[in-house]
């Protein structure tokens, strides 16, 4: 009795419960990662350029060490 053209949708269970799981499993990578890229210096052009600056100021002296850790740990 359940034959015929309902047979020819039995695969779309599994697909539907794969493409779940997948979905499931990005977001609670993205939750553990915090929504940040996995590496900063390379994903955001801002981020570099805000430590490239960081970087040349405390080289020139014009901040001192404590300075430089504590904005340094303030950039996202």
């Amino acid at each position: 009795m359940m034959g015929g053209w309902m047979m020819g949708w039995m695969w779309v269970w599994p697909v539907l419960v794969l493409a779940g799981l997948l979905i499931i499993g990005y977001v609670v990578l993205r939750l553990v990662q915090g929504g940040r890229p996995s590496s900063p210096t390379g994903a955001d052009p801002a981020y570099a350029a805000a430590r490239r600056i960081l970087d040349e100021r405390f080289a020139r002296g014009e901040i001192d060490e404590d300075e430089y850790r504590r904005r340094r740990d303030l950039l996202p």
